[in-house]
């Protein structure tokens, strides 16, 4: 947020949420503001309770404390003034900086460090000059619907919803909203990616905003919410994860949080209402596409335990480690892997596809104005119930936006078919025993493994020409055993155990539950038996 406008928004957004508060307690089985206040002390006092000593955390309580105290014996105006207090706070600790001096510096900065922890460069050959560097378009290819965003966002404005698998993404984000000369983004980033000092400075100077996923009381997520929307409202492109967290299990997320998502129909609404030139907000699904994920192995290690469900916000993961985080891109980029980062095709925010022109179209392709959708006596309404149906139809196209446009690796491929094969000749396991077993067997014939890539491979590439996903080029001109072998050597490069190793003419799951993540990819396109059943046809 740019200093100029933070004031503004400040009070704009606290203006907003009290006023709805104060609405919704004076309508019949509204909540007293008094009540919510009371809901969201006890909320805080809960969240303190399990947060590790420091100054911030003693700061909170001495503030909620003094809330209490005077929650205890406030008049009703009172109640309203501590309201707009607790309000302001959250606004406060949300509110990120854009400082476009420091954004013009990074941006020539970045590239080069991106480019140097992406390709592991050496200090030597960071003194060799421009012809001895690399480029980061090297690393990170960017494809798909390019002219299209660069022409919604001189339109209207725009909002990513790209899949999230790791911290990383962020930052590659960033780069590729820069490399295509688009304006800066404003994102929201967990609070604990900000316990890094020099993270946690790049990003609040650079327009991230926080968001403390261990505040879930509604008065905080009131405050998020109206903060995006005013944002938005004034024009500034945002980037949300509609995944919510990291995908734990690897999965192309179909079941996405659409609470920030929704502000993109309720600033347009309130765009109409202001009789806005370009009201318009569009919404860019994207797809972050890795060989190797950088926190694989705790993220899926979370997923499959049971107390994983609670644990929310990891803290301790690979990207806490920096050794972890430079081994990672030094080991996988040596191998001339590229992340692929592909813009899907755009959305308004009722779910309608839109046109490189900015027009919404209908399933016949026919151009229709969406504003129709939110008029009511011939004004623009806000309708709660009617607009989370909209909201809920805009993930559904999301979701199914993902899945087109997920782009597999021989990472993938090879995780899946050997876990398939381990599935099929160990019938009687469930999966956790197979996980915690490896099965019957320690190994699969190479011989059969290069059978089932090769019709793998040929399945999807017909899924790929019917439009339901997407393979690296590579993949479909590669014969099986090169894929295999690919395969094999991403996955000795940066795990701390192999996830496959190829011994002799056999090849050995040396870790159940990276298999597990890496083949969770292509889960949701129904895969399974189709593989089983060419298999079968081929014995």
């Amino acid at each position: 947020m740019r200093k100029n406008d933070a004031q503004r928004v400040s009070v704009e957004v606290t203006s907003r949420v009290l006023a709805q508060n104060v609405q919704m307690a004076r309508q019949s089985g509204g909540m007293p503001l008094e009540n919510l206040l009371n809901d969201t002390l006890y909320n805080e006092r809960k969240r303190l309770e399990r947060e590790p000593s420091s100054s911030v955390r003693d700061h909170d309580i001495a503030f909620w404390n003094e809330v209490s105290k005077t929650l205890g014996r406030a008049s009703e105006e009172q109640v309203k003034d501590l309201a707009r207090r607790v309000i302001e706070r959250y606004v406060f600790e949300i509110m990120g900086e854009f400082d476009e001096t420091f954004y013009r510096l990074t941006t020539k900065i970045l590239p080069m460090g991106l480019v140097a922890l992406l390709n592991g460069v050496s200090p030597r050959r960071l003194l060799g000059g421009a012809k001895a560097f690399p480029r980061v378009e090297d690393s990170i290819r960017v494809e798909g619907e390019i002219t299209t965003i660069k022409n919604l966002a001189n339109r209207g404005t725009v909002i990513l919803v790209p899949t999230h698998l790791s911290h990383t993404d962020s930052v590659l984000v960033g780069w590729a909203l820069y490399h295509l000369g688009l304006p800066p983004f404003l994102y929201g980033a967990g609070l604990n990616l900000f316990a890094n000092p020099v993270m946690g400075f790049f990003m609040s100077n650079l327009g991230a905003y926080k968001v403390d996923r261990k505040k879930n009381n509604l008065l905080y997520k009131q405050v998020l919410k109206t903060y995006a929307t005013v944002a938005l409202e004034l024009g500034y492109h945002n980037l949300f994860f509609p995944g919510g967290t990291r995908s734990r299990s690897g999965e192309v997320e179909r079941h996405l949080k659409l609470g920030l998502v929704s502000t993109g129909l309720l600033a347009y609404i309130r765009n109409l209402q202001a009789g806005k030139t370009n009201p318009n907000i569009y919404i860019v699904p994207a797809t972050i596409n890795y060989p190797l994920v950088l926190e694989a192995e705790t993220l899926i290690d979370d997923h499959l335990k049971e107390e994983g469900k609670a644990r929310y916000i990891i803290t301790d993961d690979e990207f806490s480690q920096p050794e972890r985080v430079w081994t990672f891109f030094r080991n996988t980029m040596q191998l001339e892997a590229r992340i692929h980062l592909r813009v899907c095709e755009p959305f308004d925010v009722f779910g309608n596809p839109v046109d490189s022109d900015g027009n919404s179209r209908d399933w016949r392709g026919r151009i229709i104005d969406p504003s129709r959708y939110v008029m009511k006596n011939d004004r623009p309404q806000v309708s709660a119930q009617r607009d989370e149906q909209f909201t809920r139809e805009l993930g559904v196209q999301i979701a199914a936006s993902y899945m087109r446009n997920n782009t597999l690796f021989a990472t993938h491929v090879l995780a899946f078919v050997v876990f398939r094969l381990l599935r099929t000749d160990n019938p009687s396991l469930d999966l956790y025993r197979l996980l915690r077993t490896g099965g019957s067997a320690d190994s699969l014939e190479l011989n059969r493994v290069y059978d089932a890539v090769e019709m793998f491979v040929a399945l999807l590439a017909q899924k790929e020409d019917a439009n339901q996903l997407r393979l690296t080029p590579n993949l479909r001109r590669q014969p099986a055993d090169e894929v295999v072998a690919e395969a094999l050597k991403y996955f000795g490069t940066y795990h701390l155990h192999h996830v496959l190793e190829r011994r002799g003419d056999r090849i050995f799951p040396t870790d159940m539950n990276l298999l597990y993540y890496y083949q969770n990819r292509l889960s949701g396109y129904g895969l399974e038996q189709q593989l089983d059943l060419a298999v079968r046809s081929a014995a």
